[in-house]
């Protein structure tokens, strides 16, 4: 820490209480969005020192405000700025980019967090949270059944039991059958092989418990037990520390264990068709096996969040030994697998490896269907909420779109009608099968090199190779959505034209560049409410090409280019051209993936895009899934949390406002929720380019519903919001407030300014959106009415 920063650490101590008659001093804590905003760019000063924190997130003020407690005369009729930057906990070293390879586990977590509001009694929720559960060990399941398909299955078992395969690769030279090393025998290539699935389950435990480390062991202010809060206020809300740890050991047994079932099936199907007596250690394996994989799924069922209160309590030796145990048994089987067999010859597929995919592809399915089935039930139980419809009345000639969306800022009402969390587990899932599919797929191309898969070498299983081939089938069933979606807006924009022209007094033939930038603006802004239309649609796809695959693998027992010979040559040669292209397709798709994420980390517009939507993905706990993306609002809203009480503890006279930008009011507000009444009490907040209705309560009903937001308001009042029609992210709360009541939603701020170069503005002016909302004349004011409220 600098030397500044050391000095600032001490101004607790000499803080002193305000004098009778002194004017009490305000405090503004500014929380940036997801742009990952310096804090220097949010003070708009070079010279800051940091009040509070690390390296990875902290508090900063200007160096003239260091010691601002002390002189509160300076500051009458404003407030001292102070800014929290959390841009480390989500940016840093472009490598952070390779967490968007684990988006399936992301996606099972999200989906635990979007189920309807409930009673939290209901069976029905108990169902939910269950199956959530299971769906996300599925994608672990899948995850490492996809390495033990490469490493045993095409690399140890098929290339290495091929001649003219293992003579294409000479790094398998010593591992091939025509060797006759020690290493030849079939069983020893296996158990070799076992080490890449079971280091693949040692990396993602490496970096589910450094990320727990750091984010999941900070703990809230908040203490005690209370049952009788909603979930947001729970003081147990922030700290998923026993959770995430009992989910971790669940999973690395989870990945073991398939690992090890991959392992001892083939080996124990040949000491059975033998008849030896190696058979015998070989059913003992299976049954121990089995066990351990009830107590996993017994672990699964009975973990739970425990939000009441901050669980520190220590795991039963059964939960803490589960993962030593599946690691021994794992152990054994290499040993039993390495054991001597003359005469055994790798042939084919590797045993048990087709119908591990399948059941698991099926399961998958089937919870999904529980998963509706779970909202269907938890809707019966819902209470009919008031209306909360607020028309939004926007400045000047700019009127709603002529199109039906009579409001901005999306429709009122959960997403899906409430089946987002189905359609995101059905993503998580579906993405999961296409990218182990497309990797496999392409691992058998490369190992073959050229020839044909079922023919030169048998190839992954079917269910693999028909999952990879309906890559190149989804994206062309996407495209008339997406092309919908594109006329759509290219509508809009021309419909918006003529209001643009209105609202600042131009003529259109005048000024058609300018004009077209500000409409196209506009259209822009809206296309964001069509979210829920692209995710239902992919989630209805991705399920059909799941059951179409399981269909198609065993109704025809073949490949896809393989079941069409013979077919008119149309459907031939499309079912070939799907089944190459589908492995390479997948691959880009990865590497694209990889590209995007690194660009996101080093390019602010880059950010800015993408880290919208990762950044709502993070922003949620680790429930469901321990391998998932770490939660960064961990460690951010306890240190709000602290901030805010240990501020106003030292005076009771202070007043604060929380400012907070985009994903910033997402934050200032769980951190508003933790706060106990009295301290609410004082706070104010400042929301601008908030997607707290637009986003989080749609798709997010359960926890920031619009009950949740209007029960925010009545324990905080002083809270005002600030939005622009031009935003893409942000948009109004539509809290409602009793009659005569000031409104949360100011009105919109206009955007731009001024229509284009003027007298006052001699150069160009920019079309802000989602960005520069203190930069507007209007910011202040709100904000110092703010204060004067309070």
């Amino acid at each position: 820490m600098t030397d500044q920063a050391q000095q600032a650490q001490a101004l607790p101590a000499q803080r002193r209480q305000a004098a009778p008659g002194e004017p009490a001093i305000a405090l503004e804590l500014l929380v940036h969005g997801v742009g990952g905003t310096t804090p220097e760019a949010m003070l708009t000063d070079p010279h800051l020192v940091q009040l509070t924190g690390d390296t990875v997130a902290g508090t900063y003020r200007r160096w003239s405000d260091r010691h601002a407690e002390e002189e509160p005369d300076r500051y009458r009729g404003g407030a001292v700025e102070e800014a929290y930057s959390w841009a480390g906990l989500t940016s840093g070293s472009s490598m952070r980019a390779l967490w968007l390879l684990l988006l399936p586990f992301m996606f099972a977590n999200l989906a635990h967090w979007m189920r309807p509001p409930a009673p939290r009694t209901a069976r029905a929720q108990g169902l939910y949270d269950m199956a959530v559960r299971l769906s996300a060990v599925s994608l672990t399941v899948l995850l490492t059944a996809a390495a033990c398909e490469t490493a045993l299955d095409l690399t140890a078992w098929q290339c290495a039991g091929t001649a003219g395969c293992a003579a294409h690769h000479s790094w398998l030279g010593f591992l091939s059958a025509a060797h006759g090393g020690w290493w030849s025998q079939p069983g020893r290539r296996l158990a070799l092989a076992s080490a890449v699935p079971g280091g693949l389950v040692a990396v993602l435990w490496w970096l589910s418990h450094l990320t727990w480390t750091s984010y999941e062991s900070q703990r809230p202010a908040a203490a005690g037990k209370r049952e009788d809060l909603a979930p947001m206020e729970m003081p147990g809300f922030w700290y998923g520390m026993r959770l995430v740890r009992r989910l971790r050991m669940t999973h690395v047994a989870a990945g073991l264990l398939t690992a090890d079932l991959a392992l001892l099936l083939p080996v124990l199907d040949y000491d059975r068709s033998t008849g030896g007596p190696l058979a015998v250690p070989g059913w003992i394996l299976l049954a121990l096996l089995a066990l351990l994989a009830g107590g996993v799924v017994t672990a699964l069922v009975t973990s739970s969040r425990s939000e009441s209160e901050q669980d520190d309590r220590p795991d039963d030796l059964a939960m803490r030994a589960l993962h030593w145990a599946s690691l021994a048994l794992l152990g054994l089987t290499v040993l039993y697998a390495a054991w001597a067999r003359h005469g055994w010859h790798s042939a084919g597929r590797l045993p048990g490896a087709a119908g591990l995919f399948a059941v698991l592809c099926l399961v998958q399915l089937a919870l999904v269907l529980v998963l509706v089935l779970a909202v269907r039930l938890l809707k019966g139980k819902q209470q009919p909420l008031p209306e909360q419809r607020q028309d939004i009345t926007v400045p000047g000639p700019f009127r709603p779109v002529p199109d039906g969306d009579v409001r901005f800022g999306g429709p009122d009402g959960p997403a899906l009608r409430g089946f987002a969390g189905p359609a995101t587990a059905m993503l998580g899932a579906g993405l999961g099968n296409l990218l182990t599919a497309g990797a496999t797929v392409w691992a058998a191309q490369w190992l073959m090199g050229k020839g044909t898969l079922g023919v030169t070498v048998p190839g992954p299983p079917l269910l693999l190779v028909w999952h990879s081939s309906g890559v190149p089938l989804l994206a062309v069933l996407l495209l008339p959505l997406l092309a919908t979606l594109g006329v759509r807006m290219v509508r809009q924009k021309a419909a918006l034209k003529a209001q643009v022209n209105a609202a600042y007094d131009v003529e259109g033939d005048a000024a058609a560049t300018r004009t077209t930038q500000i409409a196209g603006a506009l259209a822009k802004a809206r296309l964001t409410d069509a979210g829920p239309v692209l995710i239902g649609t992919l989630a209805a796809l991705a399920f059909a090409l799941a059951a179409g695959s399981v269909a198609g693998a065993l109704a025809t027992g073949r490949t896809p280019s393989l079941a069409a010979h013979g077919d008119p040559t149309v459907i031939s040669y499309a079912a070939t051209t799907l089944q190459s292209v589908g492995g390479w397709l997948v691959g880009a798709f990865v590497l694209m993936l990889v590209a995007v994420g690194r660009a996101a980390y080093k390019q602010i517009t880059t950010r800015r895009t993408v880290g919208v939507f990762w950044d709502i993905g993070t922003f949620w706990p680790r429930a469901a899934h321990p391998f998932a993306p770490p939660c960064y609002a961990e460690r951010a809203v306890p240190d709000l949390d602290w901030r805010i009480r240990t501020w106003l503890d030292d005076d009771p006279t202070r007043r604060l406002v929380v400012s907070g930008h985009s994903q910033g009011t997402v934050l200032a507000a769980a951190a508003v929720w933790q706060l106990d009444p009295e301290t609410r009490a004082r706070v104010a907040l400042l929301t601008y380019g908030c997607p707290l209705h637009r986003l989080y309560s749609r798709f997010f009903p359960g926890f920031t519903g619009p009950e949740d937001l209007s029960r925010l308001h009545a324990d905080a009042p002083y809270w005002r919001n600030l939005f622009r029609i031009t935003d893409p992210i942000g948009g109004p709360v539509r809290v409602a407030v009793p009659e005569g009541a000031q409104p949360v939603d100011a009105p919109p701020f206009v955007d731009p300014l001024v229509f284009d170069r003027d007298q006052q503005h001699p150069l160009p002016v920019p079309i802000n959106a989602h960005s520069d909302y203190r930069a507007d004349p209007r910011f202040i004011q709100e904000r110092d009415a703010l204060l004067t409220q309070l």
